[in-house]
């Protein structure tokens, strides 16, 4: 067994298949140095300096030592021949093996001009969140460009610690696109209350600043000053590195309803774009919860199981002191009801419905009756055949 990525799903498929009795040899690639760690800590309990680097490991060197596997860190995969099932890395070494799973995740999108100026800056590794932290101090100018889940949640770290904080980006709220304009709203208020100026409904065309960024221009002609940015503008799969191998390459590693991508080969985690029976479509996810859940189907499937993935979808978020869970799928365009508590109050349940289903259930500070809304995406995803 060959899992290429050292990641959260990498590390659960490992782990999978001990638990299925697989003793076999298995090696672990990875392109970072550090063994596999948790990212969501990154842009909150790190970013924050409430936690250091240490903590986010998700295992200790004497239970990656007890999975009795073969942990190649910091050599990237640069090629793959999916037909004789064999990575090249960038030191030249070739590993070949009779199952290869790929884990390799996504990396950051960036915008132009980025990596011309210091100040500016992505999150995505433990590097990425030690150097904006560095960066981070009280009454300094931070400007987020993104108003997606890690762009809101880099603006309520640092509004904690004492910045002055604007979030743009070119949707009218904090997560609209993943919540809807109802808990969009609500989270707009949120960060608002908390000093957060917002200047959303705008793109950004460029920074400015000679070897130092000092602003961010937007569509509008506006510019915004800054002392730092944060990029955080959503992700991109990693498979530059299998071009040319013959596996299909659409938003990521394109696998069927068992997470293959060819004879011998899946993928899982973030970098998996698989067809998902539920919804009779390609999905792609990038959330902590799915990458582990998906590694066991992956895992069984490859020691001979004939497993279709079809999860309910899972996600939170933590921004300052509200934890947001997101039971299924939720589209903007969603029926968005509240069911459970008041917008008012700050707890709150809100169910969207699709076609007269239930597709999706949002927790505000109530994670019990969010877990029991659950039940009725069980129960309407049960029903979909029959319809």
């Amino acid at each position: 067994m060959l899992v290429v990525g050292a990641s959260a799903a990498g590390l659960s498929t490992v782990e999978a298949l001990r638990r299925a009795g697989h003793d076999g040899p298995v090696t672990v690639l990875g392109d970072e140095p550090h063994p596999p760690y948790d990212r969501p800590p990154l842009s909150k309990k790190v970013l924050a300096g409430e936690w250091e680097p240490d903590r986010v490991r998700l295992r200790t060197d004497e239970v990656l030592a007890g999975l009795d596997a073969e942990f190649v860190l910091g050599d990237a995969a640069v090629s793959l021949d999916a037909a004789n099932r064999t990575a090249r890395t960038a030191s030249g070494r070739e590993l070949g093996a009779e199952r290869i799973v790929l884990a390799t995740g996504v990396r950051p999108r960036t915008l132009p001009g980025h990596e011309e100026l210091a100040g500016v800056h992505v999150l995505r590794t433990v590097e990425d969140s030690l150097a904006l932290r560095a960066e981070l101090r009280p009454g300094a100018r931070l400007v987020v460009v993104g108003e997606g889940v890690l762009g809101s949640e880099i603006a309520a770290t640092a509004r904690a610690a004492g910045l002055h904080v604007t979030l743009t980006g070119p949707l009218p709220t904090p997560m609209a696109g993943q919540l809807g304009p109802l808990v969009g709203g609500r989270l707009a208020a949120l960060h608002a209350e908390r000093g957060v100026e917002l200047r959303l409904g705008h793109g950004v065309t460029g920074f400015t600043g000679q070897d130092r960024v000092t602003g961010v221009r937007l569509d509008s002609g506006d510019e915004l000053p800054a002392d730092v940015v944060v990029v955080a503008v959503g992700a991109v799969p990693n498979t530059g590195w299998l071009a040319g191998s013959g596996l299909r390459l659409d938003d990521g590693v394109v696998c069927d309803s068992r997470c293959r991508a060819a004879p011998g080969i899946y993928a899982v985690g973030d970098v998996c774009r698989w067809f998902d029976e539920r919804t009779n479509s390609l999905l792609r996810l990038e959330n902590r919860t799915h990458a582990t859940e998906q590694a066991g189907v992956v895992a069984a499937n490859v020691l001979g199981a004939d497993r279709a993935y079809s999860p309910i979808p899972f996600f939170w978020t933590d921004q300052y002191d509200v934890k947001i869970q997101v039971h299924g799928t939720v589209r903007p365009a969603a029926d968005a009801e509240v069911v459970d508590g008041d917008l008012a109050d700050g707890r709150f349940v809100v169910r969207y419905r699709e076609d007269g289903r239930t597709t999706g259930v949002l927790g505000w500070n109530m994670p019990k009756q969010t877990r029991l809304r659950r039940q009725e995406i069980v129960e309407a995803a049960a029903a979909a055949p029959a319809r």
